[in-house]
């Protein structure tokens, strides 16, 4: 297992720990609160099936809860709490377009919407915070705005998201091109998009050749980490994804590693290891993520994992 200088990575011995609720063949992109900042001092998770947003608790960060069903015609969640309100942001897509999605008409076309609650349990009605309107929001394959990410720096917030998109051929399914982001004073926007993309697939790049995926970004010792799943060609060109660490100064110019700190192995991540969400607690870094085990949709199954990191004592 490849680790940076500062923090050494290792799957959780009891992986998978979350399989997909029928009669869905997937449960992907989760998005995590620790206990400590939940209203009952659980551990909860979002993720989504092919049916749409589903809730989990959990005593201990490992065994989890039975999905709740939260919305239809969401998916890819990231959960942001700022005092006692949590902020569910998600892409939406039109109905029943997510499970027909290998289907090339009708086009793809979403938009990351955001609903408040304080309970976790009671949601407000969605607000649209961004649409794609950008040249490269869209492909031939239709208009995408995806993978929400939210932080603040300073009194500006910061949306990170996924937009466009590219078709995995030998998956039958297509990923996000790019990654990009826009920034406002309120949570709810409006927001501002950067003009051009920040993160773009380079045929160089041999774990983001692709497509660049979904990237969460984390504020630590001064400095970004942002945890992207690049998607890649390799030599056999077969595809895959793998999770890369990134740094940066600013948040938006990133120094690229050599190498992943997870990529595809065998069983339920043979083949691609794709979206996350991170959270640091103590010195251990709990990273859930989803994995896939075979290429072609009609195959393939996705379910959820833990990846812990362990800080260097100094």
């Amino acid at each position: 297992m490849n680790g940076s200088q500062e923090i050494t990575w290792t799957l959780h011995k009891e992986n998978p720990l979350i399989a997909p609720p029928w009669p869905s063949p997937i449960i992907a992109d989760p998005s995590l609160l620790l206990p400590e900042t939940s209203p009952d001092g659980k551990w909860h998770l979002i993720a989504h099936s092919i049916l749409g947003l589903h809730s989990f608790t959990s005593e201990d960060g490992i065994h989890w809860s039975r999905p709740s069903f939260l919305f239809a015609n969401a998916m890819r969640p990231y959960l942001y709490q700022e005092g006692e309100t949590y902020y569910l942001f998600y892409e939406r897509y039109r109905s029943f377009q997510l499970p027909f999605s290998w289907v090339p008409f009708p086009k793809w076309k979403s938009r990351i919407e955001v609903r408040r609650s304080k309970d976790l349990k009671h949601w407000s009605k969605p607000h649209t915070v961004l649409l794609p309107h950008l040249s490269w929001h869209e492909s031939k394959y239709g208009k995408s705005i995806s993978n929400p990410c939210l932080i603040k720096v300073e009194k500006i917030y910061r949306l990170y998201y996924s937009a466009s998109l590219e078709r995995i051929e030998d998956c039958g399914f297509c990923e996000p091109r790019y990654i990009g982001y826009a920034e406002s004073e309120q949570i709810t926007g409006p927001y501002t998009s950067a003009t051009e993309p920040m993160i773009t697939p380079e045929v160089s790049d041999p774990h983001c050749n692709l497509a660049a995926g979904a990237m969460k970004v984390v504020e630590h010792n001064g400095q970004y980490l942002g945890f992207q799943n690049g998607i890649y060609v390799d030599e056999r060109s077969v595809s895959g994804s793998a999770i890369l660490l990134l740094k940066s100064a600013d948040g938006i110019t990133w120094s690229r590693p050599t190498e992943p700190i997870l990529k595809p192995t065998s069983g339920w991540m043979r083949s691609h290891v794709y979206a996350l969400d991170v959270k640091r607690r103590s010195k251990t870094w709990y990273l859930y993520f989803n994995a896939r085990d075979d290429w072609h949709w009609t195959r393939g199954k996705e379910k959820i994992g833990l990846l812990l990191g362990e800080e260097a004592v100094p």
